[in-house]
């Protein structure tokens, strides 16, 4: 891999709760947003912003503008919401990560990096179960 190759990369940050979907294109420092996209941009029902129709509609247009800008792969940081919450990322994460390669984006690594605490708060109290 020479020095023109680690331009064509990039990161593809989403974040994925059951309530919305963030994706975000960064350049390989992390620095740069090349493009970003959310639930919100693409439905018009708020209860469909963590749906996975709604990530595959929101990754086919990020991919395209990283296309326009020189990306040909991504690496894929999943987030969910952590902290002491719900770890498991969101419905809307594996569609976008499907819909990233099925429009044409090469994918590299894909990692976690759902935020887990080292016994930091208590979690809050299930006053419903």
């Amino acid at each position: 891999m020479s020095a023109n190759d680690s331009d064509k990369w990039g990161i593809a940050h989403v974040f994925a709760s059951f309530n919305n979907t963030l994706i975000t294109i960064t350049d390989q420092t992390g620095a740069e947003t090349i493009a970003k996209s959310s639930g919100g941009t693409v439905v018009k029902q708020n209860r469909d912003e963590a749906s996975p129709y709604a990530a595959m509609q929101m990754a086919e247009v990020v991919a395209e503008e990283a296309q326009a800008k020189g990306i040909e792969g991504v690496h894929v940081r999943v987030r969910g919401p952590g902290g002491n919450g719900n770890k498991s990322p969101g419905p809307g994460a594996q569609a976008t990560i499907r819909a990233l390669a099925r429009a044409g984006l090469e994918i590299g690594r894909i990692e976690d990096v759902t935020p887990i605490p080292h016994d930091g708060t208590k979690a809050p109290k299930n006053m419903g179960v």
